[in-house]
């Protein structure tokens, strides 16, 4: 028996990816990074949100929106394991999957009000685009949802993997003073595709209305230029 479900968006993120490149790979890898939830106007009933003020985290359920495909394969390979090496589709949390649905866990930093926009979601740590469909939001709870004693599979060792960043001063100073702890640790995350390594190689990366450029070399980031778009 084949059914088809129907769902639609009930919010949409606002942050400072307008772009892929760079995201981080997995959610609160950078708990710096804020972002908003905006809701559509038909869930914009305060009634929805209450209780939720009593939790630190959250779920997202969330779409590829930039990855929607008409067809899958059971392979995919995981960037992180060099580009190369292929693996189960559901032992990866590859975009390229069946149905294109993401599942992130953020801290809800607060609730806002707005008298527009109804409520708004506070968030840290997404590994979202901006502009991204939020399918659902579900509480995130300790007793259930953490498992400290699991394996971790082939993603264990990666997990501690980071560079180090040399960004001059004067350099430095065009990044608002709130957006500069997030940039570097988005830079420290390697954006760049795993096999991709030559240190000539100059990457250009757009956060928060500024385009950073940088190359890397032996573990090394190099900050090249910064400039507001």
């Amino acid at each position: 028996m084949q059914n088809t479900y129907s769902i639609k968006p009930i919010a949409y993120i606002r942050n400072d990816f307008p772009d892929k490149f760079g995201i981080p790979r997995q959610s609160s890898l950078i708990n710096t990074l804020k972002a908003e939830i905006v809701f559509e106007p038909e869930y914009r009933n305060p009634e929805a949100f209450r209780g939720l003020e009593d939790y630190s985290h959250i779920w997202l359920i969330w779409g590829f929106s930039e990855n929607m495909k008409s067809n899958w394969t059971a392979t995919v390979r995981p960037p992180r394991l060099g580009g190369n090496t292929r693996m189960g589709v559901f032992a990866t949390r590859s975009p390229f999957r069946p149905n294109p649905l993401g599942l992130s866990s953020v801290r809800l930093e607060s609730i806002e009000l707005h008298s527009e926009h109804g409520p708004i979601l506070h968030i840290l740590g997404a590994d979202l685009m901006n502009g991204t469909p939020i399918f659902d939001i579900k509480p995130y709870l300790p007793y259930a949802d953490s498992h400290p004693e699991a394996s971790e599979g082939f993603a264990g060792p990666l997990k501690n993997y980071s560079l180090r960043i040399e960004c001059a001063p004067e350099l430095l100073e065009h990044v608002p003073s709130d957006k500069q702890e997030a940039l570097l640790a988005v830079l420290a995350q390697d954006p760049r595709p795993s096999y991709q390594n030559n240190p000539e190689r100059i990457y250009g990366l757009r956060f928060a209305g500024m385009e950073i450029k940088f190359r890397v070399e032996n573990d090394v980031l190099y900050v090249i230029h910064i400039k507001h778009l």
